[in-house]
């Protein structure tokens, strides 16, 4: 079912009209655990215009050996805006909102900050930083993590921002 989803997805990508990206952002939570539990993998497929992006986001919240049910795949809305443009060096901030599938506290909302470099006009690369916040019926729980993302652009795609230095 998750390679039929992630097909799907880059499919409708590849075949839009519009300015289309694809992404592999791998990132590490600051939790207490072993290097699988704080494992954060994701793929995101998105549409960019000017200084906006929105994407749709699937992930893991870790990929620590399951017992059971999987908790850990979740599914998240995310915008993101360019807000700050030198040269090839972008800086973004993105807002999330998720469902986490079969989890205890299953919405996930996120604040991110990073910094996007534009290698060629397909090839980007962001380093990134921020917080996930986790909530459920009875519960809550947050964690913060570092990644770095591989963005890749159908279409040739040179960044703008809000504000631009040349």
């Amino acid at each position: 079912m998750k390679r039929l989803l992630i097909v799907l997805l880059l499919f409708a990508a590849r075949t839009a009209c519009a300015q289309m990206y694809v992404a592999f952002s791998p990132a590490l939570l600051n939790s207490p655990g072993t290097f699988g539990e704080k494992f954060n993998p994701t793929i995101e497929v998105g549409k960019q215009t000017d200084c906006f992006s929105i994407g749709l986001d699937i992930g893991k919240t870790d990929c620590a050996k399951i017992a059971g049910k999987d908790t850990t795949l979740y599914l998240e809305l995310r915008p993101n805006l360019n807000v700050f443009q030198q040269g090839k060096f972008t800086n973004t901030l993105t807002i999330g909102l998720g469902y986490i599938f079969n989890a205890k506290e299953s919405m996930v909302t996120e604040l991110t900050s990073g910094v996007e470099y534009a290698h060629t006009e397909h090839l980007h690369f962001n380093i990134y930083f921020g917080q996930f916040f986790y909530s459920g019926r009875r519960t809550s729980s947050d964690a913060t993590f570092f990644g770095a993302s591989v963005m890749w652009y159908f279409l040739p795609y040179t960044p703008k921002s809000l504000i631009s230095r040349s």
